[in-house]
C-alpha cells in the first residue's frame, strides 16, 4: 500500500528538513512543473480527480479553472493554504505540517504556477505553535536555496510565500472569513458571488486550498492522474488521512486508500472500543457531520458513499460515541462550541445556535420540556443550507439533527425522567 503523503515523515517526530527532503527527490517535481504551461498543470489535476480535503470535497482542478489567466488578468494573484484546522476532532493537517512542511511548500509552488500566483500565505491555526516553528524553518531553507522568492528555479517566475498565524476563531477556517482575517478585518464571511477565484484577497484572484490537498500535488504531477486514481478503493481518487478519536483503544491518524470502510478504520486501525464499552455511533468527518451508526460501518469512507447514507466525509476524522457516554451531552458540548464560535453575521446562526445550546443545557440539567424537541427541530430547519451566509450553522445542525434521529429515546428520556441518566449511572 502506497502512502505518498506520509512516506517521508520520520518516526521520531522530528521534521523532514530540506536535505532529507531533497534526498527523497523533493522539489524535482516543482522544477518539472515550472516547465509546464499553467493550463497543463490544471488539466493534470482535473484528470486526477483530486477533491479538496478540507471538508467540502470540491474538485480541485475545476476550482482552479475559474481563475483568470494571461496578461489581462488582475494582479497580483494569491494562493492561500488553509491550515486553520479548528474543526473539533480533526488533526490530520497538523501531522503534515509538523512532519513534512517542505511537501506543502512544493505543492504550493506547483499550485501557484498553475494559477499564475505571485504571492502566497500559509494561514495557520494560532495554537499550532510547533507547526509554526517548523514551517518557518522550512520557508527559510527554501528561500535560501532559491526555491521561493524571485526567479525560482531560474524560471523567471516569482513566488513569495509567508506564514500568517490565525487569531484563533473557527470562522477563520471558512475561506472568505479567512480572507477577511488576512486583510486585518473581522473574520466574517463574504457574500458570494463574487467568488475568491475572481475577487478574493485584497480584491484580487485568489485560491484558498486545504493543506492535505496541496500536499498531494507533487505526487500527482510526478506520477500522473492514472496512478493517483489507482490508489483508491472507490471512484474518489487518491489516499486520505483518516483519524479516530473518542474512547477507542488506539486513537490516531493514518494514511489509507480513499474509500477504506468505516469498520476497518474503527476495528483495525483504531483497535476497536475500549474494554467494557460498546460502539453506539460516530461523526465520520469531524464535529460538523451527521451521526452514523452500526448499520453504516461497512460504508466506504469517501465523498460519494458517505453522502448516500445521509452524512458527509468532511475531514475524514471520526469522533466515536460509546454506550457509556450521553449523546445529548455530547451534542450539547458541540453546540456550545459552535454557538460561541459564531461570528454573529447572520441571525439564524448566532440566535439559533445559542438557543439550541440553552435547550440542550436545560435537558442535561433535568429541566427539559416536551416542546423542546420541536424547538430543536425548528432550529435545525432554520439553520439549514441556504439560510445562512456560510456553512457554520448548517454544519452545526448536522450532529444535532442526526442525534435526534438516531438517539431519540435518549432525548425523550432526559425529558421524561428530568435528569441526565448517564450522570447517575443510567
Amino acid at each position: 500500500m502506497e502512502t505518498p503523503l506520509t512516506a517521508k515523515i520520520r518516526p521520531d517526530g522530528e521534521m523532514v528538513d530540506l536535505a532529507a527532503y531533497e534526498r527523497a527527490g523533493g522539489y524535482q517535481t516543482a522544477r518539472q512543473a515550472m516547465k509546464m504551461a499553467p493550463a497543463e498543470i490544471t488539466d493534470v489535476v482535473k484528470k486526477s480527480n483530486l477533491r479538496g480535503r478540507g471538508g467540502a470535497g470540491f474538485p480541485t482542478g475545476q476550482k482552479w479553472s475559474f481563475v483568470p489567466l494571461g496578461p489581462g488578468a488582475a494582479r497580483p494573484k494569491y494562493l492561500v493554504a488553509n491550515g486553520d484546522e479548528m474543526e473539533p476532532g480533526t488533526f490530520k493537517d497538523r501531522v503534515l505540517l509538523e512532519g513534512d512542511p517542505h511537501e506543502l511548500i512544493e505543492g504550493m509552488i506547483i499550485a501557484a504556477h498553475a494559477i499564475e500566483a505571485e504571492r502566497g500565505y500559509i494561514f495557520l491555526r494560532g495554537e499550532y505553535t510547533e507547526a509554526a516553528l517548523r514551517i518557518e524553518r522550512a520557508l527559510h531553507e527554501a528561500n535560501e536555496k532559491g526555491y521561493l522568492g524571485k526567479n525560482i528555479f531560474g524560471s523567471g517566475t516569482d513566488f513569495n510565500l509567508r506564514l500568517h498565524m490565525s487569531g484563533g476563531r473557527y470562522m477563520c477556517g471558512e475561506e472568505t472569513g479567512l480572507l477577511n482575517a488576512l486583510e486585518g478585518k473581522r473574520a466574517n464571511p463574504r457574500a458570494k458571488p463574487p467568488f475568491p477565484q475572481v475577487s478574493g484577497l485584497f480584491g484580487k484572484p485568489t485560491i484558498v486550498q486545504n493543506i492535505e490537498t496541496l500536499c498531494n500535488l507533487p505526487h500527482i504531477v510526478q506520477k500522473g492522474p492514472d496512478w493517483f486514481k489507482s490508489l483508491s478503493l472507490t471512484g474518489d481518487a487518491g489516499t486520505k488521512l483518516y483519524g479516530a478519536s473518542g474512547r477507542v483503544k488506539k486513537p490516531g491518524c493514518w494514511e489509507l486508500p480513499m474509500g477504506t470502510p468505516m469498520r476497518e478504520l474503527l476495528e483495525k486501525h483504531a483497535g476497536g472500543m475500549q474494554d467494557g464499552l460498546q460502539f453506539r455511533g460516530l461523526l465520520p468527518g469531524g464535529a460538523s457531520t451527521d451521526f452514523l451508526t452500526a448499520e453504516h460501518l461497512d460504508v466506504p469512507m469517501d465523498y460519494t458513499e458517505v453522502a448516500k447514507v445521509g452524512s458527509r466525509l468532511g475531514t475524514g476524522t471520526m469522533i466515536v460515541l460509546d454506550d457509556k457516554s450521553c449523546p445529548v451531552g455530547m451534542v450539547h458540548n458541540l453546540e456550545h462550541f459552535f454557538a460561541q464560535e459564531s461570528c454573529g453575521w447572520c441571525t439564524p446562526c448566532w440566535s439559533g445556535l445559542h438557543w439550541a445550546e440553552e435547550i440542550l443545557h436545560a435537558m442535561e440539567e433535568g429541566k427539559g420540556l416536551p416542546e423542546h424537541l420541536g424547538y430543536l427541530s425548528d432550529i435545525c430547519r432554520m439553520t439549514g443550507p441556504g439560510n445562512t451566509f456560510c456553512a457554520l450553522a448548517p454544519g452545526a445542525a448536522e450532529p444535532l439533527q442526526s442525534a435526534m434521529k438516531y438517539f431519540s429515546e435518549d432525548f425523550e428520556r432526559h425529558i421524561r425522567e428530568k435528569r441526565c441518566p448517564w450522570r447517575d449511572g443510567r
